[in-house]
Formats: structure tokens, sequence, C-alpha cells
């Protein structure tokens, strides 16, 4: 066993975990397939192998203390594997249930928390049980694999279901009934080994497409944040979780419900890389060697960000000077080489006093540095 911190996944949720790792006194090696990822291009170490190839989580195992993950469908098998040699965190049965629709809600449902409608859609013989369900218009989702959008379609009439579960590949699925949004919230909890919780501030998101497009934190409504944040805790509790974990919910007619379970940073907590005492990267390296959790405290009254996807790479490449000067904004770029439509390709930030001008400011400095046709 060796004392470097390893992640596995390559992605800038790995870049910034690594920075942080790093930042920390920590040597850093990321198992990630692609030569040219953004974690890959700063690690210590950067092992070229796919996610679950044996000599590879051999190496992994033989170089690291310790391994986490930075995105929610890594192999559960490796992850079992590794953790015969070092310590894995969050554990592979935490990882499993949040990996898996199916197990996701079963566990909500056990735990007493408030989701919406659904059914469960494993082969074409569910298709009939499910429809009398009249759970329309829903949305049908794989019960992994899915992010961003990806893996789901809209169902509006039962004819419909068919036809969809087999174009998503006839792989067991989930079907919700399409809620009538009051707002979507998210709430990023760190735990620690010893139960230790700190908690960052709830955050309003906006999504467009199934993509995240805005952050804004803290959440409007008081209330609701401190129930979504008690929901959080509970979850990690009752998952004896230990690592950085992300809950996305729903605000329908007034009630919370939860939608998802990221086991590892959220694309939601990246404001607090500039307007936190502790990131929740640096939380992420606390939670996995045992150290005592940082301080997760707002810097900033308010804060908003946005995302930068591939699309606003069409005209070439982003005029960045606007947000470069303005004092309150902090740009990140994370170094990938293909910019494609749909791909998170940086983020903008904004800091202030104000939760509506900060996300105005954030989405006109995200507007003036795009290039137009």
């Amino acid at each position: 066993m060796g004392d470097a911190l390893g992640v596995i996944g390559g992605g800038q949720l790995g870049r910034y975990f690594v920075l942080a790792a790093q930042a920390m006194g920590y040597r850093a090696v990321v198992l990630e397939p692609d030569p040219q990822s953004p974690a890959g291009a700063v690690a210590d170490e950067h092992i070229v192998a796919q996610y679950d190839d044996p000599d590879a989580l051999a190496q992994l195992a033989d170089l690291c203390r310790a391994v986490t993950i930075e995105f929610e469908n890594p192999s559960v098998a490796a992850l079992e594997l590794l953790e015969r040699k070092i310590v894995v965190r969050p554990s592979s049965t935490a990882v499993a249930i949040a990996q898996d629709r199916r197990s996701e809600k079963r566990f909500c449902i056990e735990t007493g928390l408030a989701v919406a409608p659904f059914a469960i859609v494993e082969t074409i013989g569910d298709i009939t049980a499910a429809a009398a369900q009249n759970l329309f218009p829903g949305i049908i989702k794989t019960a992994g694999l899915g992010y961003d959008g990806k893996g789901q379609q809209r169902i509006d009439h039962a004819a419909q279901l068919a036809d969809a579960f087999v174009e998503l590949g006839s792989v067991p699925c989930v079907l919700e009934l399409l809620m009538p949004l009051d707002a979507e919230l998210s709430v990023v909890v760190a735990r620690g080994c010893d139960g230790e919780i700190a908690m960052f501030a709830a955050t309003h998101n906006v999504h467009i497409n199934g993509i995240l497009d805005a952050s804004t934190a803290p959440y409007a409504d008081d209330q609701v944040a401190r129930e979504a944040q008690a929901t959080a805790v509970l979850i990690a509790e009752r998952l004896n979780y230990v690592g950085v974990l992300g809950v996305e919910f729903f605000v329908s007619n007034g009630k919370l419900l939860v939608n998802e379970l990221a086991p590892r940073p959220h694309n939601s907590g990246h404001w607090t890389l500039n307007a936190a005492r502790t990131s929740q990267f640096e939380q992420q390296v606390h939670t996995l060697v045992g150290t005592p959790l940082g301080d997760s405290a707002m810097t900033q009254p308010a804060v908003a960000m946005v995302n930068l996807l591939g699309d606003r790479w069409q005209y070439g490449e982003l005029q960045t000077d606007s947000a470069r000067m303005n004092p309150r904004a902090h740009l990140h770029l994370y170094g990938k080489r293909a910019a494609r439509p749909g791909r998170k390709m940086g983020h903008l930030t904004v800091v202030g006093d104000r939760a509506a001008e900060v996300s105005a400011a954030a989405h006109q400095l995200r507007d003036d540095i795009t290039p137009s046709a």
C-alpha cells in the first residue's frame, strides 16, 4: 500500500479533487481510460486503463492509501475488490444504492422520505402494470448510467411507454410521474468516518434539457432549505456514508421530494470553490483520509454559478477578458480538448451581496464571453 490518494474517474470533479489533495500535501493518482482527461493532466500519476481493469486496480491499490470516486457509475465489483486492500470512500454499498434508481427509490421510501410517484419497468412484461398506474405525463429513465438528461424520455401517454422502453435499450428503467415544479434545489453534505457532518448552503438550481444550467446559493426559502439539509443528513446517516454526497430535490406544490443521490461532489456545489471556507473537494479529501472536516460556511452573502457547455465554442474560443477583469467573477475552464454540444467545458462563478444580482451578473458575463456568428 502506498501513501497517495486515488480517484476513479478523470473528469472535472476528479481534477478539483486532485488539486485539493495536492494543496493539502498529498500525492494524487487518477484511474481513467482517457489519456487527455482533465484530472489526469494534473495528477501525480495517471493510470490509463478501464475503470474495472484488474491490473490497473491492483496498481491503484499499491500506490494509494485510500481511493474515492468522481462519478456515480464505477463498477461496484471494482470498488469491492479495492475495499479488500485499502480504504474506499464512499463504500461500494452506498455507491450501489445511489447508482441504481430502483435501489435509490426503495431506499428513500424505506427511510420515510417522499419521492415522485413511480413504477419500475425491468422487462417488456412490466409495461402493462406500469401503464395502469397512470403516471402520465411522465419520464422514463434507465435505472443506471443516466446523467445530464441522457438515458431518459418524456412519456405523454401510456401507448408511448413500450416504444420508449425499447428505444432506451430494454434495460431496467424507472417511470416517474412528471411533477409540477415550484423549484429544484440541492444540498451537498460531507460526512466523516466518525459521523462528523459538514453542511453546505442549500442551492437553487435551474436545468435546461436535463443539464444543470445555473445554481444560486443560499436557497431563498429558509424553511425549505433547513428541511432539505436535515434530509440530506438523514440520508448520509442511514447509508452510513463517508464522503461527500449531493442530494437533489424537487419542490412540488410546496412539498419537498428527493430526486436523486450523487455519491460524490456535485456540479451545483462548484460555487464552494470561491464562496465557502472549505470547498466540497477539500471536504472530500478530509473524509477520505479521516481528518476533521473544514468549516463549510459561506464567505459571501450570495453566489451564482453558470455552466459553460460546449455549444458556446461553436463560433470560436470564448472571449474571456470581461470575466477575468471582473473582481467578483471567477472563470473555471476544465482543459477538455473537444468542445461538444452539451459537454461541460467550464463554469463561471459570481459573488456578491444579493442572489438576484449575482445571478443576473453571471448570466450576463456568460453571454459576454460567448462569441457570436
